[in-house]
């Protein structure tokens, strides 16, 4: 009995510390030693704006064989945070991945993608005036998602994969703390399990058929996500408790840093994790990952909307700062709800410096979800600017052993 009791308090113990944040002293310091007042006040107050962050440092060998070592400071999975359109990162990846089984059928990522509807508020798509032919496809998507963060691209690729297979992918690849759960629009549970059917057409043909899907997979609701004082609901009444996330998707920021660089740099992550992708799906995803709306004629966006920064938060979003042309940013963002991340590879071709860095921040300082009221551009985006100079700054002044060879990276955007 004592032994059980024993096991049962050493099993206690073990899973406080699990559940602690992860810090790496080392950085905690070098961002401290940098900070701004404003930024010591945020890193102050880490139960207020429930900040993460990964760096990722890189360094060459002679074979210019990247290798990677992460820093954490306050990384924790067991703190939710809204991933909110960072999901679209592996949607987009599982859409690549799935439309490769397809190319018996003669369907490729720029094959015309029709999309029916077969069940409660499902929606069809046969045009998009976005794109050069005015028609929809997987890499049309893709583009949209990485240039701007579109979220019915990202729809419709949660459609084409499919809820079940995007979260049981995910799972057997390791991710076993993330969840895919919803599309952005409003729908129940039972409808965002439920998926359209789809057709790959070339002219008048029919060169795929996809069924409409029901996705059965099991989610572990049990523990319970309430977040802030109040929130107000689908018919704009305010509701005096807290917002509750309970059901929504989940990705923690470990996950992602780890799916982008599996995406990045396929053969640095263990073969389980990375996706099933041809030579020519990562250079399409680099290229897009990392171009900037100004750059794209299909679409062509309103740059006073869709600025160059609209999308790059470490560094240059705050204020609309423009990026140097010597310097690309590949990555994926997110903002919802007052959260916001971002999870990016940044290099500078004139310096020859790579690094990683993830990162994400609560900015809601009434407390109030669904408000339209948070501290994006006061707080928020600041932060990120900060932190990501800090590092940079870091990354410029450290020795290599090796130059990297960082050509790969480097693409001809316009055409």
């Amino acid at each position: 009995m004592k032994q059980l009791v024993l096991v049962m308090v050493l099993l206690a113990v073990a899973c406080v510390g699990w559940a602690q944040a992860k810090t790496d002293k080392w950085l905690e310091q070098l961002i401290r030693q940098q900070a701004s007042p404003f930024l010591k006040d945020i890193l102050n107050q880490p139960d207020t704006f429930h900040y993460q962050l990964i760096y990722t440092k890189i360094d060459r060998d002679k074979k210019n064989k990247p290798h990677f070592t992460n820093y954490f400071f306050r990384v924790n999975r067991n703190e939710y945070f809204n991933p909110a359109s960072m999901v679209k990162l592996p949607t987009a990846l599982l859409a690549l991945e799935k439309i490769n089984t397809l190319s018996s059928y003669g369907v490729n990522k720029y094959t015309t993608m029709i999309t029916d509807s077969a069940y409660r508020r499902q929606t069809k798509v046969r045009y998009d005036s976005s794109a050069a032919n005015y028609l929809p496809s997987v890499a049309h998507y893709v583009k949209k998602i990485f240039l701007v963060s579109d979220n019915d691209a990202y729809n419709r690729l949660y459609e084409f994969v499919g809820q079940q297979r995007l979260n049981e992918r995910l799972w057997q690849m390791g991710y076993r703390d993330t969840r895919i759960t919803r599309r952005f629009v409003a729908m129940n549970e039972d409808e965002n399990r439920h998926t359209n059917p789809i057709r790959f057409v070339q002219g008048d043909s029919v060169l795929y058929a996809q069924l409409p899907a029901f996705s059965p997979v099991p989610f572990n609701f049990k523990k319970k996500i309430a977040i802030g004082r109040a929130h107000y609901n689908r018919n704009d009444s305010l509701i005096n408790a807290p917002f509750d996330f309970t059901t929504h998707n989940n990705f923690p920021l470990e996950d992602m840093q780890q799916v982008l660089q599996a995406a990045l740099f396929p053969d640095a992550v263990p073969a389980e994790k990375r996706f099933q992708l041809q030579p020519d799906d990562y250079r399409f995803l680099h290229r897009y990952m990392s171009q900037l709306p100004s750059e794209s004629d299909y679409p062509r966006y309103d740059t006073t909307e869709f600025f160059d920064s609209y999308t790059k938060f470490f560094m240059f979003k705050a204020w609309r700062s423009k990026i140097p042309p010597y310097i690309r940013v590949f990555n994926k963002t997110g903002w919802s709800y007052g959260f916001l991340t971002d999870v990016a590879y940044i290099v500078d071709f004139k310096n020859k410096v790579e690094f990683m860095l993830s990162g994400n921040i609560y900015v809601n300082s009434d407390g109030v979800l669904n408000d339209d009221k948070y501290e994006y551009e006061q707080t928020g985006y600041p932060f990120f600017k900060e932190v990501g100079n800090i590092i940079y700054q870091y990354e410029l002044g450290r020795k290599r052993k090796h130059v990297p060879d960082l050509s790969a990276f480097q693409f001809d955007y316009s055409n």
